[in-house]
């Protein structure tokens, strides 16, 4: 399974009982509830482009962490701290291939401040019925690909996204319910401490 697919893409999520009418959320309160999230866990399912389907557990711990942790008998892991997304592949012994965080879509809600009104960042907002859709990119690097995240209202939550990478492929991520406020040692999105284990 291609990692690197998972962050230069996007997510998607739920097939839970979502409520029957929604009303568009706005980009202002979709932004404030981003920057508002510090630390979150929840179980995700992964659809990667080529149908294939991996479950796990993801991390994020804002601005700029985040750590999914695929289940056996995956056992992969990708972190991203420090700026760098890392790719550890338990079916190589070579080290994590890395990329620049800020090359990925998934930077776009992992980032210090998120403001969903800047110029261009936004290339669609709707409201399906049940959710709301918002898709965004890197307005200075559109081909980087982009991400539509999908939030369900009263309260505001973030329940899928789906990253379309470079080339077009997409992933969607699936989330369980979320965990917020927890506390997690630094080491946990530690690169370096994440290879010297696995040496």
């Amino acid at each position: 399974m291609n990692r690197r697919i998972l962050l230069l893409a996007p997510l998607a999520l739920a097939l839970f009982a979502l409520p029957a009418q929604a009303e568009k959320i706005s980009l202002s309160a979709i932004s404030g509830y981003l920057n508002g999230l510090k630390t979150a866990e929840a179980e995700f399912t992964q659809i990667n482009s080529d149908g294939s389907i991996a479950t796990g557990k993801l991390f994020i711990h804002r601005p700029g962490r985040v750590r999914f942790e695929y289940a056996p008998p995956d056992k992969s892991l990708v972190l991203a701290s420090a700026g760098t997304v890392a790719i550890f592949d338990t079916k190589s012994n070579q080290p994590p291939e890395q990329y620049p965080l800020a090359k990925t879509p998934l930077n776009l809600i992992l980032a210090q401040n998120v403001d969903l009104a800047k110029a261009k960042m936004v290339i669609g907002h709707r409201e399906d019925g049940t959710s709301t859709r918002v898709k965004a990119q890197d307005p200075q690097h559109p081909e980087y690909g982009s991400i539509e995240m999908v939030f369900t209202g009263k309260p505001v939550e973030l329940r899928q996204w789906v990253i379309t990478d470079d080339a077009g492929g997409q992933t969607t991520v699936i989330l369980g319910d979320m965990a917020k406020g927890k506390s997690y040692p630094a080491n946990l999105f530690s690169i370096q401490v994440e290879a010297e284990k696995r040496n």
